[in-house]
């Protein structure tokens, strides 16, 4: 007995300095198992086995504490670890085997055997003398050949991807080592492993193996049932790449999967080479992903970009959730083939409306209804920016349908712009012609008001973004916003008296917190001549609610106090907490009014900087009764110092010129044609004529297009004067004058006219 005890610590300890050498994933999950199983003896490890089979794991600690293996539940054995055996009437498991069969023709330390646990009651015949070259079946003599190779392999040197020749005919035995403590041979999982020998090494396995010799493209080519995969294959230019050597993992539809496809997709995409490479690649793995070692979801890249989830359920495999593993665990000499029932479709081999989702169903319901489908074909590159259901509201779908186009083609961009593509201040063109600016935050990309959600997805001819709301393109600057609104009037004057309008008009980009009318309730007359009376204070306090830079409330990062320093030089301090805005703890009821040179957030009372001091004693009474959320602290002989406006430009307003044009003309005229070239915006025209002639002038002019001027004509004389159109062309305008008699000058205009319209 001692020796024996001898013999088990020697081995021990010859275990322990092999493992501490080159731990691989699967010692060290195995190392987990003896500490978990530390109270049952010496060399006990704790497995999981799945209820009702006999599948046991030596499990990662994510299974352990869910305590399920592919879903199912799972109950703790307590077992000898590889290699040892009890001993009766001793606690753990404290005997090791010391060889492996005393028959077998074997060299020491030079033989690895790959036993299938099926096989391990052969050991008995063995042990009794069969001869291994003699009155054995054949067959078996090849298959247990085909489990050995002439090497020593313990679990740490089967490497990931190793691969080597067994002792019969060379065939070649494919390892894979996972992070998960798994590893198989010919996608055969190791049970136990490492059950060392003086003769040799043990690996127990889940199954018997068979030789290998096909390629992936071997085993497509030769399989009915993938007829229309490997065709797909050969379109693709990628069939060669499958029989080559490398590690590859194939996700082979059956014909049956693609005759599940929309009628006539498969037929359309074979014409376009990329688009069918996507979908070819979005089914190959460039790793070996063997059945047996998938105990949980996990997401793997994908040759064509994107990412697919393989998990189990009970003894079936899953793609991104679904059961659609046929047949698995196909074994090539360059990876591994699982059959599936479905068509994988990656966003890449899709056209853009096909990647709508279920959350933007109105807006793709809407663009089919309205006729905008049309300008979307599967050759056109375009950018959906697809706002979510609920920006639908019950007004936006009562709108008028030639508006709610409009709005729809604001959503449209002409080109295809991938999330990667956008930049902070590029300018996107719509279909409608518009540009919209594009915004990007520490936590958000947004385009004009509207901030985009998870899901973006490039198609094969250009991509879709999810919005949160509605899109509304600026068109008036914050000076003409406010106006139109109406409820800034005193914010627009006192800006006016401390000449900083311009900032309102010019053009940049800028974030207003306008206080409305309602802000400077109960000041008087005298309280707004006071404020107006010192400039630098009346500046001071308009410039602290601007800031530079276009701040939206979807760009803000939510539930932090974000700064945003103001052109007077202290900080904002902005909220955006469940879609609403607080500045410096003040309430914002109406936010993102979105202006060509900026943003209007609205606030109902007059900000100010609270560590900012008032040294006058009238002027700090004013603000006190003017701003109540702060206490503003009084220092006597305090003054404001004067803020450079360097940030202004001036902004020089187009004004109208006058143009007076004489002509005199001796002889009664018929037809008189005058062109007026240039840029001009109002145009006097005086004619003299002999012979006591009307004079013409032109009154107003309508637009502003300075390439073309239209003219309204004022006639003193109806019956002698008559103009009858005024042609507009691209760089000038013309007027068109007839003098005579009235019955010639309905002729005359008839002919005209005629020409006008192209009749010659």
């Amino acid at each position: 007995m001692h020796c024996l005890l001898v013999l088990t610590s020697v081995l021990v300890a010859l275990c322990c300095s092999i493992g501490s050498v080159d731990s691989s994933a699967y010692d060290k999950i195995v190392s987990h198992s003896r500490i978990r199983a530390r109270k049952e003896g010496p060399n006990v490890c704790a497995m999981q086995r799945v209820l009702g089979t006999n599948k046991k794991y030596f499990s990662t600690c994510r299974n352990w504490y869910k305590g399920s293996i592919c879903g199912k539940k799972t109950e703790v054995l307590y077992e000898c670890c590889p290699g040892y055996m009890k001993l009766e009437g001793m606690r753990g498991c404290p005997s090791v085997n010391s060889t492996i069969f005393s028959d077998l023709p074997m060299s020491k330390s030079t033989v690895l055997l790959l036993f299938p646990h099926q096989w391990l009651p052969l050991t008995t015949s063995m042990k009794l003398g069969i001869s291994w070259t003699l009155n054995v079946n054949i067959e078996l003599y090849n298959a247990l050949h085909f489990h050995m190779v002439n090497r020593r392999l313990l679990t740490k040197d089967m490497k990931d991807s190793l691969s080597v020749t067994s002792m019969y005919n060379d065939q070649g035995l494919y390892f894979n080592h996972y992070s998960n403590g798994i590893v198989t041979v010919n996608c055969a999982r190791i049970i136990h492993g490492n059950q060392v020998a003086t003769n040799g090494v043990v690996h127990v396995i889940d199954r018997v193996i068979s030789a290998v010799g096909n390629t992936i493209k071997d085993h497509l080519e030769i399989d009915d049932d993938l007829i229309s995969f490997s065709t797909a294959a050969l379109a693709s230019g990628l069939m060669d790449k499958l029989g080559q050597p490398g590690h590859y993992t194939v996700f082979a539809p059956t014909n049956e999967a693609f005759e599940k496809l929309s009628p006539g997709y498969l037929e359309r995409i074979m014409n376009d080479k990329d688009v069918i490479a996507a979908l070819v690649n979005y089914h190959l793995l460039n790793s070996v992903q063997c059945g047996e070692a998938i105990m949980a979801g996990s997401v793997h890249e994908t040759a064509e970009g994107s990412n697919i989830e393989i998990g189990c359920d009970g003894n079936t495999l899953t793609v991104n959730g679904i059961k659609m593993v046929l047949k698995k665990d196909i074994v090539a000499t360059n990876g591994v083939i699982h059959l599936i029932d479905e068509v994988l479709v990656p966003n890449s081999a899709k056209e853009v409306m096909e990647l709508v989702g279920e959350s933007q169903t109105k807006f793709s319901d809407m663009v089919s209804e309205l006729g905008l489908a049309a300008a979307l074909g599967p050759k056109t590159e375009y950018t959906l920016l697809a706002p979510v259901n609920d920006a639908f509201t019950d007004e936006v779908m009562s709108t008028d349908h030639s508006l709610l186009r409009s709005i729809l083609e604001e959503h449209i961009l002409k080109l295809k712009i991938t999330l990667s593509e956008l930049y902070n201040g590029q300018l996107l063109e719509t279909l409608a012609g518009k540009l919209l600016r594009v915004f990007i935050y520490r936590t958000a990309v947004c385009i004009e008001n509207a901030c985009m959600m998870r899901g973006s997805r490039e198609g094969s001819n250009g991509a879709l973004h999810v919005m949160n709301t509605l899109i509304k393109p600026a068109d008036q600057t914050m000076h003409e916003r406010l106006v139109s609104d109406g409820r800034f009037k005193i914010f627009l004057s006192l800006m006016e008296t401390a000449g900083l309008e311009d900032v309102l008009k010019q053009e940049g980009s800028y974030t207003v917190f306008a206080p409305t009318d309602d802000a400077f309730d109960g000041l008087t007359r005298d309280d707004f001549d006071l404020l107006k009376s010192d400039l630098n204070a009346l500046r001071t306090i308009l410039l602290y609610h601007l800031s530079n830079g276009i701040f939206i409330n979807g760009g803000l990062q939510g539930g932090v106090t974000n700064l945003l320093r103001s052109l007077q030089g202290t900080n904002l301090q902005v909220l955006s907490v469940n879609n609403s805005i607080h500045v410096n703890s003040v309430a914002v009821p109406d936010s993102d009014l979105m202006a060509t040179n900026g943003v209007i957030h609205v606030v109902r009372t007059v900000l100010y900087p609270a560590d900012l001091p008032v040294g006058r004693q009238d002027l700090f009474l004013l603000l006190k009764k003017l701003i109540r959320y702060i206490t503003i602290k009084f220092v006597s002989g305090y003054t404001y110092t004067e803020i450079p406006l360097t940030f202004i430009s001036k902004v020089i307003e187009n004004k109208p010129t006058i143009t007076k044009v004489t002509r005199v003309i001796k002889a009664e005229p018929v037809v008189t044609t005058m062109v007026v070239e240039g840029e001009p915006v109002i145009t006097k025209v005086t004619k003299v004529i002999e012979a006591e002639p009307p004079m013409t002038k032109v009154t107003r002019v309508i637009g502003t297009d300075t390439s073309r001027t239209k003219v309204r004509v004022g006639q003193r004389q109806p019956g002698v004067t008559k103009v009858t159109r005024v042609i507009e062309g691209p760089d000038f305008s013309r007027i068109t004058t007839i003098h005579g008699n009235p019955k010639l000058l309905e002729e005359e205009s008839e002919r005209i006219t005629q020409i006008i319209k192209g009749e010659k």
